[in-house]
């Protein structure tokens, strides 16, 4: 199980991780690169796998602790991203994305003109050797108009099951939230019965566009999103989504 951020207990693994997409592609200098990463690592000393990959990635990343808690960032001409797998709690979360989103303009070439969206996600993984697909179709749509089709005499398998949801959180369509349950079983392992015991994903996306009522920057968005992540996690996605899988798998065990 994950540790500390209370999800992580609902979960096998729980982790967060934030997406800033721009409308421009920036132009990646190498010392800007590293002056912006030197920055962040003067309050993250751990933060010291720097690694360009292809197309001019550059990803910064440390070591997982003894809990498996690892914190990364990741930057390309397009996009900004970092995340925390397993945090402690939510808190170091907020603080590690603020920072980064603080320091992103002093050091690269930034403008509120080229922010496309920002996106926070929470993802929980739970882990089971069986028919992801048969699973959630059984958990999450038993009851459903579908399930004459998913569960009727010519079903011999359900081999995808994969519900993604989003709602408009303003009038304006601005603030949004997905939600996403991902399989990972291919009907390779459903003929054969041999089963990878891969997890089942549920992904919680908040996203906020710019370019409408003024948006503020993305340093001080972040914060309403995770408030907004909270309570969507807290009251619709955990009821709803994670405990009733995690009540599947463990009644299969």
């Amino acid at each position: 199980m994950s540790i500390g951020s209370g999800y992580g207990a609902v979960c096998d693994d729980f982790y967060v991780s934030s997406r800033l997409f721009l409308k421009l592609e920036m132009s990646l200098e190498p010392e800007a690169v590293l002056h912006f990463f030197d920055r962040i690592r003067k309050e993250y000393p751990t933060l010291r796998k720097l690694r360009r990959r292809e197309a001019g990635t550059f990803t910064l990343e440390d070591e997982a602790d003894e809990h498996g808690s690892r914190r990364w960032m990741r930057l390309d001409a397009s996009s900004l991203r970092f995340g925390h797998f397993a945090p402690p709690d939510l808190d170091a979360v907020r603080h590690f994305g603020g920072l980064i989103l603080v320091q992103a303009p002093y050091h690269l070439t930034f403008s509120d003109l080229a922010y496309d969206h920002l996106e926070l996600i929470y993802g929980f993984d739970l882990r089971y050797r069986g028919n992801h697909d048969q699973l959630v179709a059984e958990t999450l749509c038993g009851e459903h108009a579908a399930a004459g089709l998913l569960f009727g005499d010519q079903a011999m398998h359900v081999i995808d099951a994969q519900p993604y949801f989003g709602i408009a959180l303003t009038p304006e369509c601005d603030l949004q939230a997905y939600v996403e349950v991902k399989s990972r079983t291919s009907t390779f392992e459903v003929r054969s019965g041999n089963f990878e015991g891969e997890p089942i994903s549920v992904f919680l996306t908040l996203r906020k566009y710019w370019g409408m009522n003024g948006s503020a920057s993305p340093a001080d968005v972040l914060p309403s999103l995770f408030d907004t992540a909270d309570e969507l996690a807290t009251e619709k996605v955990v009821p709803s989504f994670v405990n009733p899988l995690a009540a599947a798998i463990a009644s299969r065990s």
